[in-house]
């Protein structure tokens, strides 16, 4: 699929879209405590969407090299979980000390938005906060530099020159991308990059940029349930994800 370029009307669908999805995932936040499992997140998700009168964008969507649809409304990712658990299937109770990803797409109107935030249940170890801190300014950094006329490699050096030096894996082979008409579109949006290489930025370019980071390494594998990655060595990871619109100055992050 080509990159596409949004119409100023459908940006303003998106801009609904965004605040609604941002509604639904203050909500969960709200909802991850100690004893809450991982299925009762995924149904309080789908519910909120549904009494919005939306969709929940990931709910049946085969992604490319998938061997079957997506099973939930959301993603939970527990601990060393990176991205895509699912949380309907084998449910997970939470428990005091976990960090969760939460992750979801909302369609309003046929357009699709997706965000990510990470969560700490009760009380978390300060070096645990620290992770959560830093992927969530990893992913501003990235958004600052996302400007019609930059490139993709900039967002990636962006986020990798700030998580780098403070000891940080970056998920290999995981990245942001494309979003608005399908859940995943071009370009792929690497999380680490040259500045002035790959893809030119273009006003209208809706992106979704996700980095995620481990306290270990970067090396991931791919649970037996064919959606779940994990970190190889078992460390704790974080994930943050906004929705924006490229435009000639500041992006307008949707999902806030």
């Amino acid at each position: 699929m080509a990159i596409t370029i949004k119409k100023p009307e459908e940006i303003e669908i998106l801009k609904e879209g965004g605040k609604r999805l941002a509604f639904v995932l203050s909500e969960l936040k709200k909802a991850v405590l100690p004893g809450v499992s991982t299925a009762e997140l995924n149904g309080l998700a789908q519910k909120i969407i549904e009494d919005n009168g939306d969709k929940a964008s990931f709910l049946g969507y085969t992604p490319r090299g998938a061997k079957r649809p997506y099973p939930a409304a959301l993603c939970v990712s527990v601990n060393s979980e990176i991205v895509h658990g699912i949380p309907n299937e084998k449910p997970k109770i939470l428990k005091e000390g976990d960090i969760v990803s939460l992750d979801l797409g909302v369609t309003y109107k046929g357009l699709i938005t997706d965000s990510a935030l990470t969560v700490g249940v009760g009380k978390i170890s300060s070096e645990h906060k620290k992770l959560i801190a830093d992927c969530e300014e990893a992913l501003m950094r990235g958004i600052k530099v996302a400007k019609g006329g930059a490139r993709i490699g900039d967002i990636g050096h962006a986020i990798e020159s700030f998580a780098r030096p403070l000891g940080y894996g970056l998920s290999e082979g995981l990245c942001g991308h494309g979003v608005g008409y399908k859940v995943h579109e071009d370009p792929f949006v690497p999380n680490e990059g040259e500045p002035g290489t790959g893809e030119l930025l273009r006003p209208g370019m809706v992106l979704a940029l996700e980095p995620m980071l481990s306290l270990g390494t970067d090396k991931t594998i791919l649970d037996s349930d064919g959606y779940t990655y994990k970190t190889a060595d078992g460390s704790m990871v974080a994930h943050f994800e906004h929705s924006i619109v490229i435009t000639d100055g500041n992006p307008i992050i949707l999902t806030k």
